[in-house]
Order: structure tokens, then C-alpha cells, then sequence
């Protein structure tokens, strides 16, 4: 358009030298010749200053160049789709961008209403931001819609939905007094048409309308079966008509076009069906050729993570019935991405869809459809759902065994993975016995030495660890990681992964020195080997925090549980269940700090990440909430801790089953927070109950069942039952020695137990020479400065009172307060436990 100056109003005209002159002089029209009044009109145009003229929609520099090549002295604005070619005419470009989303949604607002939200977003009607993100703040399209919505009388949310059912004909729908030629659809097909030329360009622009509308990476488009040059002209092409934006290493398509573009009409010429379905089928085949072959390959993630938009936005657009196997195969690796990445919920779903096509495609027993369940069921476990889980692996396994034979690779993973699952619901009989059925098979069908035995062995010594038997979970650990040295080499991630494994189990023994040693040697390992932000490296990370808490050293271990949760952050995201396990674990250490006003609020958050994230069933969750039970009842909040406890309970039975070893730690829980709040008429019956399901259910020498004899000695003796608390503490205590060792954790609290029992009966010599003892065997065994050496010399002190003997228990008081302060701080628990005792004998 042109505006003259001196009209009233101002004549818009062509932008032709031969209009100018008429909008001038319309008496010139049949005077002079076209070449005459061309001629004028840029004589007047250089003669004159002080005007403006505007050019909308130029398709073509030639169109323009015949006036700004001459010496003109007034201002000319161009509006084009055309990028490119404008430095002929010493032009300067200002590319204009799309609105901001205030800006749109007051735009859109102002048309339908006659309203403005300028200043105060929040008064748009609901649905507005969404549309306006949905019209990627093009102004142009929120003008279509905007108008739309007046003439209709329509909400936002109404015009989404018209827009998920027929996007191109909904960009194509003009109200009364909207332009029908400057549609979105409209427009897209009139710069199709003069990129006729290049067919190339409006293939491209098919294949890429199936990814997100975030920069697609160029290297995607390397699998196109076309030469480099032709590629880049047609790329070129649409970038000049801004249809795409391009950088040296990725392409963007505003998401409009996208939509425009994967919609078939058999009356467009750029949109006939048949090409729709050929675009779709080469945009999944260029996907699937460019993800990483293994998805649980930390080296590969930074490319997962630059096609997932992509692989996301062809998985939500693309009818599952259209789903071929080259689909299949894309979701299916993408979903042991997203698992590996802890998003296990988009992960059932593609794990899903790709078995249904695997199912309808290849039959429901083909080789591929049962790898298909296979991963479908890890991806229930690993969603905390074993009950469908389990019947899955079952299912799987019993038809590999079927097709595949009994000693097929594929029917040996199916029962490790069975077994795994058994473990999981805590069903541990099962577990083992189906562990060590694998690995016999394993030894006899690939050998010792196959890497698929060795992971046998280690997931047998796991499931034996987990039973609480140590005496043959810590040899097995030994000699799989002997043989993972001699058969993998030192610095596979096997072999890292048995290390860590059996120092886990040492710690699990009480051997603390041993399981430091080898915890810190394996994370100097793992840096060197994987790398400082490899999530095994993050693991052993972890690992060795908690064994410092373990070991008492909370100075090491609070740090360590920082750095380790700040990596996993920037690494793994905030949602990642390994981030949340940091989270819970900082936490615990928080609160074995004595620091609640830290723990409570850090335990509240992670609860509320997990539900959020995992699920209010997931086990994960439910442990969080038990966590946060135990930090109210130590803050001394009982009637939370209690109420909590009492869902959680409710939750892990109905969610896990009466008998899952969880459940019976939650009914455990219970039963301590019910005895602290001075209920022991339902404290002694709870644990009287968790002990003979502990007793049934894991053993009587399971460690856990160890702990309910103590918990129930310690409610007997708090109820003053003494006959029946002293028999219990010593029957324990001579079991944990046989079971776990003189010198295990465990042994050293039962020690501890059985002597304040000796006190409380009046027995002061047996109380303390058994406190003596068990603080020598502390000090030898865990230091000097552990929580539970200075509790044993608090509980020592207090028996030399008891006795009459106040200098000794002064001077030993004196002595612990001044290494609670230096060790776990003044406001800790323990620290005013020993200078109450110490003020009360002052």
C-alpha cells in the first residue's frame, strides 16, 4: 500500500509508479502513455520529500527494484515473506517476531470482546493463554481466531477443540470482514505455489510439519535419500519465504504451519492424503534411524534428549492405527529412554502402543512381541504396579518358553526378570528359589564365565542379602566380582557395579571400615572410568554418603548427600526418582543431625515431588511418607506421626499386600510411635502381631525380625513387664551375635538394651560391667565419636548414678557433653539428653 501526502484521506494504491501518478493526478490517466506516467511518478517521488510509501505482501525483489534503484528522497516500508535477495536493493531488514503472550492474549482479546487485558493478563477468559500457545503468538493467526470467536460467539476452549478436529479447516475459516485470502491455509498455499519449482521443498515441509515446533536438529534430515545440495536448496528455498527459520545446525516451523502441513484436503495440491501418509511414514523412519542405538547409554542422552520433542509431537499426531513397525520400534526404544530417565508413566504408554502393533503385526508370539511385554512389564515395576507387573513377566515367560525353548537366552532373562519382580513384591522365597534355578541354568547353557551368568550370580547374592542372609550373599558378591575382574576387566561398568554391590553388603554386616574403603575406591573408579556426571558415579555418590551416616560421620556425609543432590539436579532433573532418592536421603541425614527444622520441610517437598511424579501408590512414595511419620514423632508431633503412620499402614497393605516386608516395617513404625506416645495397650499387641508375621514371612534370623524381639523386649519393659522384657533382650541378643556378629551395629544396641533392662530391675553390677563391655566394643568398632559410642557412655554415666557413684558419672558426663557439642552440635538431641542427666546430678 501507498499513502500519498496532501490527499485527504490518503489514497492507497499498487505499488506501481503508473498508480502513483493517477492517485496524484487522476486527470493524467488518459493524457499520457503507461511509460510516461511510470516516468512521472519517480520524478515526483525523487522531487519531493517528506512521504511514505508502504508496500504490502512483495513477492519479488524485481518488483520493487525499478524504484528504489533510483535516488529517492522520502521512505519506503516493505512487507514480505521473502528473506532473502534484499542486499540488491541496499535494503535493511528488520525481521518482525511473534507476540509475546501477554501481548496476544490482549490482542486476541480486544477483538473478541472490545475488552483489553493490558493491565491485567488474568482477566482473559479461560482457555485464552492456551490458544494463543496453541497459535504460537502469531498475529495473523490471533487475528483469524480472535475474529472467529466474535462473529461465533465461541469460548477459547471452544476453538481449541474445533482446531484438534480439523486444524486446516479451522486456519482456513474466515469471519464476515476478515480477509478470505489472508487465511493461515490460505497463505501457506499460496507460497507452496510459487515453490513449485522445488518439489523437494514441499516434501520437506510434510516430513518436518510431524515434529515440535522446537528446533529440529539438521542432522535428522541426513537419512533423506536425496544428495546434500538438493537438500540444502530446498531448505534454502523455504527459509526464504520464511516458512522455516534455519541456523547452521537445526530448522524450526512455527507450529501453524506444521499443522496446516499434516492435515490432508484432496483439493490442495500440497496436502493430498497419500503424500500426508508417505510424509509421516519418512518422518518415523528418519527418527528411528538417528535415536542412539542403546537408550540407557549415558553417552547417547544429550542426542535422546534433542529428538524427544520430536519423537513426542509424531507419537501425539499420528493415528496409532497408522503405527507401522519402524513406529513400533521408535517408541518402544524411546520408552527405555524415558524409563532409564525416570518418566515412567509416558513410558507405559508408548511401551503399550508399540506391543499392540508388535501384537497386531508379527502375531503375539513372535520373538519381537515378547520383547515388546517383556520391557511392557519392567515398565509396570518400575511404576511400582508389580500386581500387573508380575502376571506379565509370568505370561512372558511361559510363552518363551513355548517358542523359544527352556534354554534360550530370551526365556533365562524372562526368569531373572521374574525373579526380580518375586523380590520386589518381597515375595523373597520364590525369588531365591527362581534365582538359583537361572543361574544353574545360566552356568550349564552359556557357561561361567557369559556376562548374562555373572549377573545371575549378583542378582542371586542381592535376593540372598535382601533375605538377610549374609553368610552367603557376601561370599557370592565376592566371586561374581572376582569374576567380572578376571572375565570383564577391572573397569567395565559390571565390575564397578559388583564393587559397590559388595559394599553394600559389607555394610549391610556392620563392617563400616571395609565398606568405606571399597565404597571410596569404587567412586575414584567410576569418575575415572564414566565420568564425574554418570549416574553410576552419581550412585556411588550416594552410596558412600549413606555409609558415613552409618558410620556416624555426619560431617562427611551431609556434604557429600549435597553435592551428590545438586549433580542429579543438573544431570538428571529435578523429577528423577534418583533425584528424589537424594532428596529423601539428605533428609534422613538431616534429621540424624538433630536439624528437624531442615528435615521435616525437605521430607514434606520430596513427598509432595513423588506424588506427583511416581504416584500416590508408587513404593517409593509410600516410603516417603513413612519417613516423614518418623520425623514428626522425633519433632514430637505424635498426633501427625501417629495419623500418618496409620495411612501409610492403610496404603502399603492395600497397595503391597499384608505380608510385603514394607508393610511390616510400617506396622513396626507404628507400633514405636503408639509406645512413645504412652499407648501400650496398642503398642505390645502391634508388635506382638508384626513379630510373628516378621517370624513366618522372613525368618526367625531375618535382621528385621532381630528387630521386632528388641522393639517388643524394649514395650514389655516400658510396661514395666520386666519377667518378660530381660528373657526377650537376652534371647535376642544371643541371636544377633550368632546371626549378624559380636561386632555388627545391631549387637552393640542389643548389648545396650539388655543392660539399661539389667538396670531397670535393679541389677546394677550386671548393668554396668555389660555397659563397660558394650562401650569398649563401641569405641573398637565404631570410634570414639559415633552417636552411638557417646549414647553408650550417656547410658554408663547414668547407671554410675544409679549406683551412687557421682564422681564417676559427673566426670563422664562432663566428658560426652563437650564431644556431643564438638560431634553433633548443641542443640542436638542427644546433647540435651547428657546435660539434662548431667544437671539433674549437679
Amino acid at each position: 500500500m501507498e499513502t500519498i501526502p496532501g490527499t485527504s484521506p490518503p489514497i492507497a494504491v499498487a505499488l506501481d509508479p503508473v498508480a502513483v501518478t493517477v492517485a496524484l493526478q487522476p486527470e493524467l490517466k488518459a493524457a499520457l502513455p503507461l511509460e510516461a506516467l511510470a516516468e512521472r511518478a519517480l520524478a515526483w517521488l525523487g522531487a519531493h520529500s517528506g512521504w511514505l510509501l508502504i508496500a504490502d505482501d512483495v513477492t519479488d525483489v524485481t518488483d520493487v527494484e525499478p524504484l528504489l534503484g533510483r535516488t529517492l528522497r522520502g521512505h519506503v516500508v516493505i512487507t514480505s515473506r521473502l528473506r532473502e535477495g534484499w542486499h540488491r536493493v541496499d535494503a535493511s531488514v528488520l525481521p518482525l517476531d511473534v507476540l509475546t503472550h501477554d501481548q496476544g492474549i490482549d490482542l486476541l482479546v480486544r477483538i473478541a470482546t472490545g475488552r483489553t487485558t493490558a493491565h491485567d493478563p488474568s482477566a482473559a477468559p479461560k482457555g485464552a493463554r492456551e490458544l494463543v500457545e496453541a497459535l504460537g503468538c502469531l498475529p495473523l493467526a490471533i487475528e483469524q481466531a480472535a475474529a472467529f470467536l466474535h462473529q461465533t460467539r465461541i469460548t477459547p476452549a471452544a476453538f481449541l477443540q474445533l482446531v484438534a478436529a480439523d486444524p486446516a479447516g479451522m486456519y482456513d475459516e474466515a469471519a464476515h470482514g476478515f480477509d478470505p485470502q489472508r487465511t493461515i491455509t490460505r497463505i501457506w498455499r499460496l507460497t507452496l505455489d510459487r515453490l513449485a519449482a522445488i518439489p523437494l521443498a514441499g516434501e520437506l515441509l510434510r516430513i518436518l510439519a510431524w515434529y515440535g515446533a522446537e528446533a529440529i536438529p539438521r542432522f535428522l534430515l541426513k537419512g533423506l535419500d536425496v544428495s546434500a545440495v538438493e537438500g540444502h536448496k530446498a531448505l534454502g528455498a523455504l527459509a526464504a519465504y520464511n516458512v522455516i527459520a534455519l541456523d547452521e545446525g537445526t530448522v524450526t516451523v512455527h507450529r501453524l504451519v506444521q499443522a496446516v502441513a499434516r492435515t490432508p484436503d484432496p483439493e490442495d495440491p500440497h496436502r493430498r492424503p497419500t503424500e500426508i501418509d508417505v510424509a509421516r511414514e519418512r518422518a518415523t523412519r528418519l527418527l528411528n534411524a538417528a535415536v542412539p542405538r542403546d537408550p540407557e547409554d549415558p553417552g547417547g542422552w544429550p542426542r535422546w534428549r534433542a529428538l524427544l520433542p520430536h519423537i513426542t509431537m509424531l507419537a501425539s499426531h499420528a493415528p496409532a492405527e497408522t503405527d507401522t513397525d519402524p513406529t513400533a520400534r521408535l517408541l518402544s526404544k524411546t520408552a527405555i529412554f524415558l524409563t532409564v530417565q525416570g518418566m515412567v508413566t509416558r513410558a507405559l504408554g508408548y511401551h503399550q502402543r508399540a506391543h499392540a502393533v508388535f501384537a497386531r503385526l508379527l502375531g503375539s508370539e513372535h520373538p519381537d512381541t515378547l520383547t515388546s511385554r517383556n520391557n511392557l512389564a519392567y515398565a509396570y515395576g518400575a511404576a511400582g504396579d508389580l500386581n500387573r507387573a508380575i502376571p506379565l513377566y509370568e505370561a512372558t515367560l511361559t510363552q518363551r518358553e513355548r517358542v523359544l525353548g527352556n534354554d534360550h537366552p530370551d526365556t533365562l532373562t524372562s526368569r531373572n526378570n521374574l525373579a526380580y519382580a518375586y523380590e520386589s513384591a518381597g515375595d523373597l522365597n520364590r525369588a531365591i528359589a527362581l534365582y538359583e534355578a537361572t543361574l544353574a541354568d545360566s552356568v550349564r547353557v552359556l557357561g561361567n564365565d557369559h556376562p548374562d551368568t555373572l549377573t545371575s550370580r549378583n542378582n542371586l547374592a542381592h535376593a540372598y542379602g535382601a533375605a538377610g542372609d549374609l553368610n552367603r550373599a557376601i561370599p557370592l558378591y565376592e566371586a561374581t566380582l572376582t569374576q567380572r575382574e578376571r572375565v570383564l576387566g577391572n573397569d567395565h561398568p559390571s565390575t564397578l557395579t559388583s564393587r559397590n554391590n559388595l559394599a553394600h553388603a559389607y555394610e549391610s554386616a556392620g563392617d563400616l571400615n571395609r565398606a568405606i574403603a571399597l565404597y571410596e575406591a569404587t567412586l575414584a573408579d567410576s569418575v575415572r572410568v564414566l565420568g564425574n556426571d554418570h549416574p553410576d558415579t552419581l550412585s556411588s555418590r550416594n552410596n558412600l554418603a549413606y555409609t558415613y551416616e552409618s558410620a556416624g560421620d555426619l560431617n562427611r556425609a551431609i556434604p557429600l548427600y549435597e553435592a551428590t543432590l545438586t549433580q542429579r539436579e543438573r544431570v538428571l532433573g529435578n523429577d528423577h526418582p534418583d533425584t528424589l532418592t537424594s532428596r529423601n536421603n539428605l533428609a534422613h541425614a538431616y534429621g540424624a543431625a538433630g536439624d528437624l527444622n531442615r528435615a521435616i520441610p525437605l521430607y514434606e517437598a520430596t513427598l509432595t515431588q513423588r506424588e506427583r511424579v511416581l504416584g500416590n501408590d508408587h513404593p517409593d512414595t509410600l516410603t516417603s511418607r513413612n519417613n516423614l511419620a518418623h520425623a514428626y514423632e522425633s519433632a514430637g508431633d505424635l498426633n501427625r506421626a501417629i495419623a500418618l503412620y496409620e495411612a501409610t499402614l492403610a496404603d502399603s497393605v492395600r497397595v503391597l499386600g499384608n505380608d510385603h516386608p514394607d508393610t511390616l516395617s510400617s506396622r513396626n513404625n507404628l507400633a514405636y510411635t503408639y509406645e512413645s506416645a504412652g499407648d501400650l495397650n496398642r503398642a505390645i499387641p502391634l508388635y506382638e502381631a508384626t513379630l510373628t508375621q516378621r517370624e513366618r514371612v522372613l525368618g526367625n534370623d531375618h535382621p528385621d525380625t532381630l528387630t521386632s524381639r528388641n522393639n517388643l523386649a524394649h514395650a514389655y519393659g516400658a510396661a514395666g513387664d520386666l519377667n518378660r522384657a530381660i528373657p526377650l533382650y537376652e534371647a535376642t541378643l544371643t541371636q544377633r551375635e550368632r546371626v549378624l556378629g559380636n561386632d555388627h551395629p545391631d549387637t552393640l544396641t542389643s548389648r545396650n538394651n539388655l543392660a539399661h533392662a539389667y538396670g531397670a530391675a535393679g541389677d546394677l553390677n550386671r548393668a554396668i560391667a555389660l555397659y563397660e563391655a558394650t562401650l569398649a566394643d563401641s569405641v573398637r568398632v565404631l570410634g570414639n565419636d559415633h552417636p552411638s559410642t557417646l549414647t553408650s557412655r550417656n547410658n554408663l554415666a547414668h547407671a554410675y548414678g544409679a549406683a551412687g557413684d557421682r564422681n564417676r558419672a559427673i566426670a563422664l558426663l562432663e566428658r560426652t557433653l563437650s564431644d556431643c557439642i564438638r560431634v553433633v552440635g548443641g542443640d542436638h538431641p542427644l546433647t540435651r539428653t547428657v546435660r539434662a542427666n548431667l544437671e539433674a546430678l549437679g
